[in-house]
């Protein structure tokens, strides 16, 4: 017995699989692993990493935000966004966290905090999602985030 699994966005189906052995998934009071017969289950998923298990196989997606359901062994995610780890572009994600976290030092008037905070989690969700795949797959991992 296996997980059907799909990740929609607004704009796009992101992930749809089946035969998917586990699921872990960033939820609002920590991790949230999912296996086969698993407790029906409606709540809120925040910024992070959301990892899927098939056979060996592990698909890292960044995810920022929305809901997950899980009834009759069929998982499915509503996601704000979702980008699978190997289309993300490192160098973006990384000029992006700078972007945001120097918006949170200068602390401007017109700086809408809630708005940074959303963009900075999800540019530490996406190179968070790269790193973990990159490690993973014995690759080099990307240096310590820098100013």
């Amino acid at each position: 017995m296996t997980l059907k699994v799909e990740i929609v966005t607004a704009e796009e189906l992101v992930y749809s699989e089946e035969d998917v052995d586990q699921l872990v998934v960033p939820g609002v009071e920590g991790e949230l692993g999912v296996l086969t017969l698993h407790a029906p289950l409606l709540t809120m998923i925040q910024p992070g990493v959301l990892r899927i298990v098939k056979g060996d196989d592990e698909v890292e997606i960044a995810i920022t935000g929305g809901f997950i359901e899980v009834r009759d062994n069929r998982i499915t995610i509503l996601a704000d966004a979702a980008e699978r780890a190997e289309e993300i572009d490192v160098e973006r994600a990384e000029e992006a966290r700078r972007q945001a976290q120097r918006r949170l030092e200068e602390r401007e008037a017109e700086v809408d905090l809630a708005q940074v905070q959303a963009e900075l989690a999800q540019a530490l969700a996406r190179i968070k999602a790269v790193t973990r795949r990159r490690r993973r797959r014995g690759g080099v991992p990307p240096g310590p985030p820098g100013p």
